[in-house]
């Protein structure tokens, strides 16, 4: 089977440096909040260009521990796209506001700055823009709307660790973006984990406090808070990784490029162009098909795993059939959930399996020969 992402050839890569690693942390006998936490917390700010990075649980708690931390909460509204996973609007249902969603644009996937202000209520707090698949959203235009309304910006960055808009990186476009270190990220970890990064001192204080009981001295508690915590064992995996990010997000784009050059042209199959204004990362590299299902039953047929991202938009989720959308509301949302398929993509994507990958594709298009 040719996977969709072969972490073990990833985390292999670096199994001695990651075993000393480990070992490391067992013999120091430090395994929260410690100084291996502290050093890759520094590191991602660095790398990211922002002021202040946080380790958290996840990349669903980062989104939280932000709203939370702005005082968002029951009353309020927050905007984002019904295209992204569910951690998006989850985070903000915690927090106790209402998701409203805006409709995406059909060459980025990304939340669609166009229809972004009749989408704005007094109630609107903020607005979640998702740098879906590893691209960034078009943050100028976004920035602009919210700045003209006085709403907060908070990317969910949590496919785009490495990736830029207009030479920025992401997390570091708005006022807060939260990551995911899940082990399928272009930067992951071998379970959860989660970073907020930040120019906002105040902000970043108060997750700080939040992520650990509420609480800034030990057992002196100034609010309820969460028990959200980058252990040290995953901060020290993250740090040996992040030394290989770029190295790995180029082949990701080498990877990308070739695909879109021997894939032009195949009958039912359409590639989107990226924003060129964007520097797309690949978290994962996605077809437009006629034939989606018939696809994908095609490549799973030729031990090629491919994968659906994402079968039911959030407005027509059933946990959220309360908010009052339905079928027809969100029309490009909704027609990439019956048509893109994820083909494989990884830095560890060999170019066999890749030309195994092509040809597979081609002769479905060509009647399936």
């Amino acid at each position: 089977m040719i996977p969709l992402v072969p972490l073990q050839k990833q985390f292999g890569s670096l199994k001695r440096e990651l075993l000393t690693e480990i070992g490391s942390v067992i013999d120091d006998g430090q395994y929260i909040l410690g100084t291996r936490v502290r050093a890759f917390e520094e590191a991602a700010a660095a790398y990211v260009g922002a002021a202040h990075a946080v380790g958290v649980g996840n990349g669903t708690d980062a989104l939280l521990l932000v709203l939370k931390a702005m005082g968002i909460g029951p009353g309020d509204e927050v905007i984002t796209t019904p295209f992204t996973f569910i951690a998006s609007a989850e985070a903000v249902s915690q927090a106790g506001a209402r998701p409203v969603f805006v409709d995406i644009d059909p060459e980025t996937y990304n939340l669609d700055p166009g229809k972004l202000e009749r989408a704005i209520t007094p109630r609107t707090k903020a607005i979640i823009p998702v740098h879906l698949f590893g691209q960034p959203a078009r943050m100028d235009d976004i920035n602009d709307i919210a700045r003209k309304y006085g709403i907060r910006v908070i990317e969910d960055a949590c496919q785009a660790f490495g990736a830029a808009y207009r030479g920025q990186k992401a997390g570091n476009l708005g006022d807060a973006a939260c990551f995911s270190f899940f082990p399928t990220k272009n930067l992951g970890t071998m379970g959860d984990g989660g970073l907020v990064t930040t120019s906002d001192e105040e902000l970043a204080e108060r997750i700080r406090r939040l992520r650990q009981h509420g609480a800034r001295v030990k057992y002196v508690h100034e609010e309820i808070g969460f028990n959200s915590r980058l252990d040290e064992l995953h901060a020290a995996i993250l740090h040996v990784c992040l030394k290989h990010i770029d190295e790995w997000n180029d082949r990701r784009r080498r990877l990308a490029v070739r695909y879109r050059e021997q894939l032009d042209g195949v009958p039912g199959i359409v590639m989107r162009m990226p924003d060129p204004d964007a520097e797309h990362i690949y978290h994962l590299f996605c077809v437009e098909a006629a034939r989606r299902d018939e696809l994908m039953d095609w490549l799973n047929g030729r031990n090629i795993q491919c994968g659906v991202y994402y079968p039911v938009p959030l407005h027509l989720q059933p946990v959220y059939s309360g908010l009052g959308y339905g079928p027809g509301d969100f029309p490009v949302a909704e027609r990439a959930s019956q048509h893109l398929l994820a083909i494989p993509m990884s830095p560890f994507l060999e170019m066999e399996e890749q030309d195994a990958v092509i040809a597979a594709i081609r002769s479905f298009g060509s009647g399936g020969r």
